[in-house]
């Protein structure tokens, strides 16, 4: 599926004739200024998007990514996209001393134009299924709309409510939002074209978010009895000053794991696929037999993966809505009563 991404980069190769691939690989799951949609001989088909960045004379500067491609020397109000160094792939700007600097910078990346593109697009699809409903409440769904309510009520009945019980209904807005917004920037990733490809559920800034707004939902609204056990265990009082940190550190450690296991799972996905079908032309130089045979395997394996991967954007999305809903029903925990 990403085939026709990868053969449109295929020409990007290091000055000695090889082949970058550590350059398709991390270009592909990075993010950039612009959206480069494919190669038509030498020419770069890409969508410019809006740098917005703050000088550091504290004046601000608006202009598309395409004005650095019209200039000779790449610098545009005396900004430039930086080729190397820390800031590499970053936009900088000279200071007084010479040195590079990093502005303000609140462009529309092409990893935010993709969330802003998908979130209106998931937005589509379950207002036309609320208004629908809205319109036949009488009616059993079908079609579509069925198939929708099926997807929601499977989500609110078997991890929303089982998971946190009591007073659920609080909280499946937020859980209902985060498994569609996962899950449906987990299918766009796996679109080799626009509007798809975006890697943004494997962007560690992305999964980042999501677990601070679950750390949000589960401490702000925890219980009494859930703080207690936090800052004053049951335990014997010789064992509290070693479980008051451990249960301190779990606050953290919980949200910690949300972010990892998403932006781990997605990124490698994507890493591998693209090293899968990179093995086609690392092998052109190899002869034909071993080409030959090395591209039926990319391809084999190429397409065992994108399967595999439609399965892990589903899973992925599950697991951390189930993980989400776990620890905010852990954070309910009512007081024991003994009688």
């Amino acid at each position: 599926m990403l085939m026709p991404v990868l053969s449109a980069s295929a020409a990007e190769s290091e000055g000695n004739g090889k082949l970058d691939v550590t350059g398709i690989v991390l270009g592909h799951i990075g993010d950039s200024y612009e959206w480069h949609i494919t190669t038509w001989g030498e020419t770069h088909i890409s969508i410019p998007l809006p740098v917005i960045v703050m000088g550091s004379n504290g004046q601000w500067h608006v202009f598309l990514s395409s004005e650095f491609h019209h200039s000779s020397t790449g610098e545009h109000e005396g900004f430039y996209i930086a080729k190397e160094g820390s800031f590499k792939d970053k936009i900088v700007e000279k200071s007084a001393t010479g040195a590079e600097t990093r502005p303000l910078d609140l462009s529309i990346t092409k990893t935010a134009f993709a969330i802003i593109l998908n979130s209106i697009l998931l937005c589509i699809i379950i207002l036309s299924v609320a208004r629908w409903a809205k319109r036949n409440p009488n009616q059993a769904p079908k079609g579509f709309a069925g198939f929708m309510e099926m997807f929601i009520m499977d989500i609110n009945d078997n991890v929303v409510k089982t998971c946190i019980g009591k007073g659920y209904e609080r909280y499946a807005p937020y859980l209902l939002t985060v498994f569609f917004f996962i899950f449906f920037n987990n299918l766009m990733g796996l679109i080799p074209i626009f509007p798809g490809g975006a890697n943004v559920t494997g962007n560690i800034a992305i999964t980042l978010t999501l677990a601070c707004c679950t750390f949000l939902a589960v401490n702000l609204f925890g219980t009494k009895e859930y703080w207690k056990e936090i800052f004053w265990p049951d335990v014997p009082m010789a064992l509290k000053p070693i479980m008051i940190p451990i249960e301190i550190v779990g606050i953290i450690t919980k949200p910690f794991a949300l972010m990892i296991r998403l932006f781990a799972n997605m990124m490698a996905g994507h890493s591998v696929i693209l090293s899968l079908v990179c093995l086609v032309f690392i092998t052109a130089v190899m002869g034909p037999a071993l080409n030959g045979s090395m591209t039926v395997l990319s391809v084999f394996f190429g397409i065992f993966m994108n399967i595999l991967e439609l399965l892990v954007a589903y899973i992925q999305a599950y697991v951390f809505t189930m993980l989400s809903a776990v620890f905010i029903g852990l954070s309910k925990v009512e007081p024991h009563h003994v009688k």
